[in-house]
C-alpha cells in the first residue's frame, strides 16, 4: 500500500486497515512456523503497511494537538 493511499483514508479507514494488517501479520508468522508459507516476502510487506498506518495515526494525533493548542 502506497503512503498516499494511506493519507487519503479516513481515521475509521486506518483503524480498520490496521486491524487487517495485524491479524495478516500474525497469520503469516503460524504460516511460516508450520511450514505453510508460500510467499516470504509477504510479511516484511505487511510489516512496513503497519508501520505506515501507525505513523500516519501518529502524525494525525500530533497535528490535531498542535491545531488545538494554537487556537485561542
Amino acid at each position: 500500500m502506497k503512503a498516499k493511499q494511506i493519507r487519503e483514508m479516513t481515521e475509521e479507514e486506518l483503524a480498520r486497515t490496521l486491524r487487517e494488517n495485524r491479524r495478516e501479520a500474525l497469520n503469516l508468522r503460524l504460516q511460516a512456523q508450520t511450514g505453510q508459507l508460500e510467499n516470504s516476502a509477504r510479511i516484511r510487506l505487511v510489516r512496513r503497511d503497519i508501520a505506515r498506518v501507525c505513523t500516519e495515526t501518529t502524525r494525525r494525533r500530533a497535528q490535531a494537538t498542535s491545531t488545538d493548542g494554537k487556537q485561542s
